[in-house]
């Protein structure tokens, strides 16, 4: 199988957007363990404890932080600089915040991207872009079947629209000047990611790592909802190696699915929450049922076309992601540096 290759990405000189996020903060340290010289772009963390300020920016060439909702400051970062590679991760990746605040989600993921795109077009030194969408673009009518690349796009909550709006931005840039240029322009649609680090607001493991260390109840709104979840290392692997093979085979396709192996059982949110809890030792979960909600209840997405064309599939099936997560929270709470735990698991899956 296919895995992030260090002779590929040494002397690399990668963008990497929203490098102060969950998966960008794992991106970073990866990409600069294989000798990338790696510049940042996003803005600030926004919350604390966050993973990128716990592992330290040093590893990093350049850390810039900037609204990417601001044209001017986005090109004033990008334009005139040589970059190989760009991995576009910033965005506003949250559902229920982009419920509250609709048209910021719509701002950064939509025009963000169109904004990072156009400043990427006087790149000639450029030999792909990979824009990181989510698995949520698809029209999704909840009936348990797992979208495949050529499904319709959709969205009936702001976060999935915008993100399928996203797909629609790039391959209009890339049909229209990239593909001109000879510059590969693709999208990955990752699956629900687990792992150490992750300190968002609404997201299950976050919540359920807050509540166990401040002795409270974690609460699940959909216990029965089923997602395609994986580790972020699964997901951050499958990214690179599509990057690798857009600029070494120019027939990768430009959209593929990350997520769990085909054929994986499918886990719900209750399932998770228990293994995770478990895990920590932690007070059972209880089921506070939100009828104002409209996620989707079941979301899968089929991985088999990435393992065709890539050699690649997910290594951690559901319950060793989420021993590989826990044991990483665990380690941290006992005051272990984060640094050295996601150093370390990298280190592992390496070797897998």
């Amino acid at each position: 199988m296919s895995r992030p290759d260090p002779d590929f990405w040494a002397g690399q000189r990668v963008l990497l957007t929203g490098h102060t996020g969950f998966k960008g903060a794992w991106t970073g340290l990866w990409l600069a363990r294989m000798g990338a010289r790696v510049t940042g772009l996003a803005l600030a963390p926004d919350q604390t404890p966050a993973l990128a300020d716990l592992a330290g920016y040093d590893h990093l060439a350049a850390s810039h932080l900037v609204d990417l909702r601001d044209r001017r400051a986005v090109l004033d970062v990008v334009g005139g600089q040589p970059f190989d590679l760009v991995l576009h991760m910033a965005a506003q990746p949250i559902v229920r915040a982009a419920i509250e605040d609709p048209v910021g989600a719509f701002s950064t993921n939509i025009m963000g991207t169109a904004h990072l795109l156009e400043s990427l077009r006087d790149e000639d030194a450029l030999r792909a872009v990979l824009v990181i969408t989510s698995d949520k673009v698809y029209a999704n009518n909840d009936g348990g079947r797992a979208f495949q690349e050529g499904d319709a796009l959709g969205g009936k909550d702001p976060y999935s629209a915008s993100k399928a709006c996203a797909e629609i931005v790039t391959s209009s840039f890339a049909r229209s000047f990239f593909d001109k240029a000879g510059v590969p322009v693709a999208t990955a649609r990752g699956g629900n990611v687990i792992g150490g680090g992750d300190f968002s607001r609404d997201r299950l493991v976050a919540d359920i790592v807050r509540a166990a260390r401040a002795g409270e109840t974690t609460v699940l709104r959909h216990p029965e909802a089923t997602r395609p979840w994986q580790h972020v290392l699964d997901c951050v692997a499958g990214y690179l190696v599509f990057a690798q093979a857009l600029v070494q085979k120019p027939d990768t396709p430009r959209a593929l699915n990350f997520g769990p192996r085909p054929g994986a059982a499918e886990i719900t949110v209750g399932e998770l929450a228990t293994q995770a809890i478990a895990a920590l030792d932690a007070q059972p979960w209880r089921h506070e049922p939100d009828p104002a909600s409209i996620e989707a209840k079941s979301l899968a997405v089929d991985a088999s076309l990435a393992r065709r064309t890539l050699d690649f599939e997910s290594r951690l099936d559901g319950p060793a992601a989420v021993a590989w997560t826990m044991d990483w929270y665990r380690r941290q709470g006992l005051g272990e540096a984060a640094r050295d735990l996601c150093l370390a698991q990298i280190e592992t899956y390496e070797s897998l």
